[in-house]
């Protein structure tokens, strides 16, 4: 089975490539799923066929389902929303403003990874995920590295004292979280656990950067590279959109097309060694099967979209002699100064880049509890921790 994330920012034409590269696997025999967690749905769009929640033909071997977040979530997940809201308003908070802060942002990305997690098990052989612009997709993708790892365990044995939690209710002024809440949340740190499994396996999922020749856009990529970098997640291609054809060189398009070259050659040198991959502005709007498909072979030709195109490297962790160094991949870092923060078993980073400050939160390896940082340095590219007793 093959994961491919394509991401970027809105307007790069991240749906219509997520659609080309459906397209050419199902072509090729694959059969393939495109999914979109877009609150924009533009899949109806550039298919011209009518997409929904439930899962829907398109051609042979390929299918295609909107998520709607805010509905998933209302329908399964609403015990812990009601929980977190009664919380709140045990606290004086308007009931009202209770539930919108317990329905905070990234709710809604955690319920299209657990989908995924659903999806993944219908045996398919390619899923290919149309996802929100790039910042707000890379944080969804990283919850369950972030939070799957010892929230489950400590809700493990939280549970056989729920009911203790009942009797010293009153003097905590907060409601005690029932049974089945417990049992709910444990279930989705759970499939955050499969969910993370699928994501770092670099065989299987794949992060796709969509991007167009302009310095916004590109710069947008180099952030969701770094932090896709740090995290794990291996991005294999790079696709240059919307590129500008010679044909249209003349007295008004000739800075323009200066520039794109510029652009062109910054994102080839800044990417090195993935692959780059380029698609032309066309004429019009690409609407509909056949143009879709005349698309797919001039960015794919007779290549498989579902080879893994590159491997970049992991994160490194090597313990000598009661030190502990952990290597993260940085690319694009270039002012050393950092900003580092130690909150249990994570790191909160701030990173000043070209593309402006950074946040990150970095999961330590379990080897670093009895540790404590001693010092962070960038080299050639790399992100050096230094851990010692």
């Amino acid at each position: 089975m093959r994961i491919l994330y394509y991401t970027g920012k809105g307007g790069t034409g991240k749906s219509t490539i997520s659609c080309i590269t459906s397209i050419k696997a199902a072509d090729l025999g694959y059969k393939t799923i495109l999914v979109s967690s877009d609150p924009a749905h533009s899949l109806r769009d550039v298919l011209r066929v009518k997409v929904g929640r439930e899962v829907t033909k398109v051609i042979d071997n390929l299918y295609a389902i909107n998520i709607d977040p805010v509905k998933e979530a209302a329908e399964n997940y609403s015990i812990i929303i009601d929980y977190i809201a009664s919380v709140l308003k045990a606290r004086g908070i308007d009931e009202s403003l209770a539930y919108e802060i317990a329905s905070l942002p990234g709710m809604t990305g955690v319920v299209t990874m657990l989908k995924l997690n659903a999806i993944a098990k219908e045996g398919y052989d390619v899923i290919v995920i149309d996802t929100v612009p790039s910042g707000e997709a890379l944080r969804y993708l990283y919850v369950p590295t972030i939070i799957g790892r010892i929230s489950r365990k400590i809700m493990k044995i939280a549970m056989p004292f729920v009911e203790l939690g009942k009797v010293v209710e009153p003097l905590a002024g907060i409601p005690a979280p029932s049974k089945e809440v417990v049992k709910k949340e444990v279930e989705l740190l759970e499939m955050f656990e499969g969910v993370k499994d699928l994501l770092l396996n670099r065989d299987v999922t794949s992060l796709r950067l969509v991007t167009n020749p302009d310095s916004f856009s590109i710069a947008n990529a180099r952030r969701a590279y770094m932090q896709a970098s740090i995290y794990g997640l291996n991005t294999d291609l790079i696709v240059v959109n919307k590129v500008l054809p010679e044909e249209v060189r003349g007295s008004y398009f000739n800075e323009w097309l200066s520039e794109q070259q510029r652009y062109i050659e910054e994102a080839v040198n800044s990417f090195r060694p993935i692959p780059v991959k380029f698609l032309r502005l066309f004429k019009r709007e690409l609407k509909g099967i056949d143009d879709l498909r005349k698309a797919a072979d001039e960015l794919f030709g007779d290549g498989n979209p579902t080879e893994v195109y590159h491997k970049g490297e992991a994160i490194k962790v090597e313990y000598r002699d009661k030190y502990l160094e952990v290597t993260y991949p940085a690319p694009f870092i270039s002012k050393k100064e950092i900003e580092v923060e130690r909150v249990g078993d994570e790191l909160i980073l701030r990173i000043y880049t070209d593309a402006g400050p950074v946040d990150l939160v970095i999961p330590l390896p379990a080897i670093a509890f009895k540790l404590s940082l001693k010092k962070a340095k960038l080299i050639n590219g790399y992100l050096h921790l230094y851990f010692g007793e």
